[in-house]
């Protein structure tokens, strides 16, 4: 995986984490779900470039 790829899986899950936590403060409960999603989203394009290094090794 690239370090372009890492730092903006990283910069897609900060910016859910702070959506997420922009949710709870004003009680959106749909900002805080899209905040969760990216994140998660985030999180399977990291595992999936970790499988592609897998193989490439």
């Amino acid at each position: 995986m690239s370090l372009a790829d890492k730092a903006k899986n990283k910069a897609e899950e900060l910016a859910g984490k702070a959506k997420e936590a922009a949710g709870k403060a004003t009680e959106d409960k749909d900002l805080e779900n899209e905040g969760r999603g990216e994140q998660v989203k985030s999180n399977l394009k990291d595992a999936g470039e970790k499988v592609k290094d897998a193989f490439r090794d």
